[in-house]
């Protein structure tokens, strides 16, 4: 009996690490799918656009579910209460689709390795916003652990400046640096996100709210491809909807359910570190399917972002 428990507890684990490594590979495949799309002359709008149009079903199903689960007794904790709607829809627009918007804007002038290793920043920038708005006080390790992060940032960007004419020709330094605010624009939006939607995701859940979420920032996205241009969505290559495709669903629903799966079978600070295999696939990937180079500067950046990042991550003593 006892071995047969731990081997169903050691099953769990390996599981949850299985699913928090594919579900990592998968966010961060999207950048590529981004810059392949590109490739065939579509613009951010509409690729976002179309990205939303194939996640929003499931987003809608997974909604739809958890309406029907909050009726049962044990959902009443979870159940909407009267002015929910309001915070919901701002949460979705600053968390989701104001920072997916910025990052596809700044994938157009950066390597999807800088992109993946900007965002995954995130967790230094949950820590600045604590600090500076909510007045928490910073443990000894934070105040070590984020300027080595960021140090390790400007190496890579580093790196990319000085690819620039290899990758964009001239004027590539005045757009790598472009695209690189346009990313820590994005993910200073999702740490805003995350800081704001605490009690929220404490009392709905974080399943439900990301739903919600999801279906309001990709009102939002079509919305806005309907408004500015919309004879795009229906005259992109054939390509382009299948890579939209895969973004929408390969790298975007079916992440956020294995990275949710990830953190209730291991918890969040080793879900959390089992994410750095993000950063590492990007740089991998790009290189053998985008061409983008790899360098020493780069890899070590990354290292030592990934360092800093799993020192914030780890749990208290």
């Amino acid at each position: 009996m006892v071995a047969t428990l731990a081997l169903s507890e050691r099953e769990r684990l390996l599981s949850g690490l299985v699913y928090g490594a594919v579900g990592a590979v998968l966010f961060s495949a999207k950048a590529i799918i981004v810059k392949l799309a590109y490739r065939h002359g579509a613009d951010p709008v509409t690729l976002i656009a179309l990205r939303m149009a194939f996640a929003l079903p499931f987003f809608v199903v997974v909604a739809l579910w958890q309406l029907r689960t909050a009726s049962l007794p044990q959902g009443r904790s979870q159940s909407w209460r009267r002015g929910d709607v309001l915070p919901v829809i701002g949460l979705g627009l600053i968390g989701y689709y104001a920072s997916s918007f910025l990052d596809f804007l700044g994938l157009q002038y950066i390597s999807a390795a800088l992109e993946r290793v900007i965002l995954y920043l995130n967790p230094t920038l949950v820590v600045l916003i604590s600090m500076l708005v909510l007045g928490k006080r910073p443990t000894r390790r934070e105040l070590i652990a984020l300027p080595i992060a960021y140090a390790g940032m400007l190496v890579v960007f580093g790196h990319d400046l000085h690819n620039a004419p290899l990758v964009r020709g001239e004027g590539g330094t005045e757009a790598i640096a472009m695209g690189a605010a346009l990313i820590v624009a994005s993910a200073f939006s999702y740490a805003v996100y995350l800081v704001a939607s605490g009690q929220m995701v404490a009392r709905l859940g974080p399943l439900r709210l990301t739903a919600w979420a999801s279906i309001v920032a990709s009102v939002a996205c079509i919305g806005q491809a309907l408004w500015i241009e919309p004879q795009a969505l229906l005259a992109q290559a054939p390509a382009v909807y299948w890579l939209s495709l895969v973004n929408g669903v390969a790298c975007t629903v079916v992440p956020v359910f294995f990275v949710m799966i990830a953190i209730e079978r291991l918890g969040p600070a080793v879900a959390s570190q089992v994410g750095m295999i993000g950063p590492v696939a990007t740089i991998f990937m790009a290189a053998l399917i985008l061409g983008e180079p790899i360098g020493l500067l780069q890899l070590a950046g990354t290292a030592v972002v990934l360092s800093a990042v799993w020192t914030l991550s780890r749990r208290p003593p």
